[in-house]
């Protein structure tokens, strides 16, 4: 779920789950467009509904932001912010005022005109009527103006090194004023694709959108199909089902797909940290020394060879290698299963382990239960249906002790300054540093950051299993895939089919 993928892509999370039909928009080849092809992408998290204002989970912006959601900045393939809505902006000397110049004659998808008038609109919104803990990122705005019809005005409250990364993010997507009556069923906007049809339980379309001001997509349609089990998943590519595999779910079935003439196989890195989180509101784990012992009792490269086919990273703590604040942490607590013991001081336990029913963190959770009884912690794993069940047992009531989750979400540290976040986390220090590192130099940012990422590894205030990584298969002629996955949205733009 930051994200909670819980955020699950929450704060962080890979998440999703099905929700009513709907449909809008103008269908593909109309208006005498040749129709070009269609392309069929395999996912495992169907959204609960498409606000993702209101519900957390990283799989609605995982379907609709850049595709037909657009903000004024998106993220591109290296992490880097570029122009998107925006044709520049520029910051004053004192880093607290962004003019964005936006492009002119773009419109969304109802034939509403975007303008400055719509930024204001979308980011005053953000805290109005968002429901989700991240809006915090922008609490730093001071107030949004219009200039004119193509001149954007945000006035922050202080210099902050997120604010710009924060408008790449879900955060920045720009709405109609006249365009957010019913979001759960009917997304309207400034993007390449417009929602064609959702069949609950099933998939998702988009359809080209006739009308976008940019680059048309070089595809009619493209279909989000949803699979709650890897192996049907895998046999729908195997059969011509579908397309593209977004994100393998069995990574040692690889060997199916080897055939060249048939398949490719794209792996790069991700943002999305598989967090064995630990509930330090409540005992055992409110006892750093316990949650220290957990961090030793787990061999890592264990379980990702055992859990992930030994496919992705081991990190130590919540920030990967395409951060630029990021270290190697994961000597930070060796494995050590008689240093896990002398922590626990002889003591037993039984912890309840609250999982979502996903293939990695099923995979997962068997390696750590069968580690940590090596030390004398016996842990009940509990499957959970996702999203609806873990979310609501273990992100929002926090009734758990144990649980796993891939945080997908880019730069989501700052949710463990959150003390009511599910972590339980509290740590005044730790938000110190953040604080620090929003508001100082460049310099700065990348000290405090590592400093925060040490303090979280020093407290054991989770454990990291292991980076996510970026690991799609699909048929052979499917171009722009994207290499890596860094930013929240499946990037549809790109895609194209030989």
């Amino acid at each position: 779920m930051r994200r909670i993928g819980i955020w699950i892509a929450v704060g962080g999370l890979l998440l999703g789950t099905a929700a009513c039909g709907g449909g809008s928009g103008d269908g593909p080849g109309s208006g005498g467009t040749p129709k070009a092809a269609s392309l069929s992408v395999g996912a495992v998290a169907e959204p609960a509904n498409l606000d993702f204002t209101s519900t957390e989970g990283a799989a609605i912006p995982q379907a609709l932001l850049v595709n037909v959601y657009e903000g004024l900045v998106k993220l591109d393939q290296n992490g880097k912010i570029v122009p998107l809505l925006a044709e520049k902006w520029d910051v004053s000397s004192d880093r607290r005022t962004y003019t964005f110049t936006l492009r002119p004659g773009v419109k969304f998808s109802s034939g509403a005109p975007f303008t400055a008038d719509d930024v204001v609109f979308s980011l005053d919104r953000v805290r109005t009527d968002w429901k989700l803990k991240i809006k915090a990122q922008l609490d730093v705005v001071d107030k949004v103006e219009k200039k004119d019809d193509t001149t954007a005005v945000v006035t922050l409250k202080r210099p902050s090194n997120g604010f710009l990364y924060a408008m790449a993010t879900r955060l920045g997507a720009m709405f109609s004023r006249t365009g957010v009556a019913d979001l759960p069923n009917k997304p309207v906007g400034t993007g390449p694709y417009v929602l064609g049809a959702w069949r609950r339980g099933d998939s998702i379309r988009l359809d080209a959108n006739p009308a976008y001001w940019g680059t048309k997509p070089a595809l009619s349609s493209v279909t989000l199909k949803y699979f709650k089990d890897a192996t049907a998943m895998n046999n729908a590519l195997l059969t011509g089902g579908i397309d593209v595999i977004s994100s393998v779910q069995a990574p040692e079935s690889l060997q199916q797909f080897a055939d060249p003439g048939r398949f490719q196989v794209i792996e790069g890195t991700a943002n999305g940290e598989v967090v064995l989180s630990m509930n330090n509101g409540r005992p055992p784990f409110d006892d750093k020394s316990v949650r220290q012992a957990v961090r030793h009792a787990i061999d890592h490269k264990a379980l990702l060879d055992t859990a992930w086919a030994g496919r992705g990273q081991l990190i130590g703590s919540m920030t990967p290698p395409t951060d630029p604040w990021y270290e190697d942490r994961t000597g930070d607590y060796p494995y050590d299963p008689a240093k896990a013991r002398q922590l626990l001081g002889g003591k037993t336990y039984t912890v309840k382990m609250r999982i979502p029913n996903l293939p990695y963190a099923v995979a997962s959770a068997q390696v750590v239960k069968s580690q940590l009884a090596q030390v004398g912690i016996t842990a009940d794993i509990e499957p959970l249906e996702f999203p609806a069940r873990w979310l609501d047992q273990v992100f929002t009531k926090g009734d758990y002790d144990l649980s796993i989750i891939n945080h997908v979400e880019p730069r989501d540290m700052g949710i463990f300054a959150d003390k009511s976040y599910y972590f339980r986390y509290d740590n005044p220090e730790f938000g110190k540093l953040l604080a620090a590192a929003d508001e100082g130099t460049e310099q700065e940012q990348t000290d405090a950051l590592k400093q925060a990422a040490k303090l979280l590894s020093d407290d054991a205030a989770a454990d990291w299993l292991f980076l996510f990584p970026n690991l799609i298969v699909a048929k052979k002629g499917v171009t722009g895939l994207p290499q890596n996955a860094i930013a929240e949205s499946f990037d549809f733009t790109a895609l194209a089919k030989q």
